[in-house]
């Protein structure tokens, strides 16, 4: 399917001092948008908005972590719309939202209500578009990934990176269950499918399966045969 045809269309938009990659994607028929992960800087993501044309339909986040959802309060303020996720397992990062602001540098970030916690399976909707919810614990107990199957997209939030994968050393979080939500949940959707991660650049399921040092298919044989002994590599990922 060309690019053209594709019936959802995105712009990535880097917010805070932490450079989250907040993304704006919309339905091509409609117009419609949702702004997933609005972690800040909610002016520039009106005006990115308006300079596109698009009408605000949906606020989706895919964990509570202050840099990904620090601005949903304010934009949902700003037009009315619907938050919806993370899952509500994330509900204590969410209530923790504003002190972390106020420790890295976004005084502005407030907590917030979801009006709708999401589920492993559920579908949301977006203008004539539908994305398919996967619950990913792991870097969050609460953490969920927006998959379009038909433009073969996904926004994993800070499940995987280009390279390297979500942090586990924040309370709650759990090595093992990244691993089993990456190779259990992500792989399967097909190597094709290109993603936006929470920081830094795009990558694809494919490229990440060949040489990501924590998650290939030789990085998990290895960590298989060698059990307990297994030294993880070092985790130096920015989310």
């Amino acid at each position: 399917m060309s690019q053209t045809q594709l019936p959802i269309r995105a712009v990535i938009a880097p917010v805070t001092p932490l450079q989250q990659n907040c993304t704006i994607v919309w339905c091509a028929r409609t117009l419609k948008a949702a702004v997933i992960d609005p972690g800040g800087e909610v002016p520039r993501l009106m005006r990115a908005l308006a300079d596109q044309g698009l009408t605000l339909e949906k606020i989706w986040i895919t964990h509570g972590h202050m840099d990904h959802a620090g601005g949903a309060a304010e934009l949902k303020r700003l037009t009315g719309v619907p938050i919806e996720g993370p899952h509500r397992d994330d509900q204590f990062w969410i209530d923790q939202i504003q002190t972390s602001g106020e420790r890295y540098g976004v005084p502005e970030a407030r907590n917030f209500e979801p009006d709708r916690w999401l589920e492993d399976g559920d579908r949301v909707t977006l203008g004539e578009t539908e994305f398919e919810v996967y619950h990913c614990p792991g870097h969050t107990p609460g953490h969920v990934v927006f998959f379009h199957r038909e433009a073969r997209f996904a926004q994993v939030g800070d499940v995987l990176f280009q390279g390297s994968i979500g942090r586990t050393d924040f309370p709650r979080g759990n090595h093992q269950d990244l691993l089993d939500s990456i190779t259990l949940k992500l792989w399967p959707l097909g190597g094709d499918v290109r993603f936006v991660p929470g920081h830094g650049p795009m990558s694809s399921f494919a490229a990440e399966r060949r040489s990501n040092p924590y998650v290939s298919d030789l990085a998990i044989e290895a960590q298989t045969i060698a059990g307990p002994d297994y030294a993880i590599p070092k985790n130096t990922s920015p989310g």
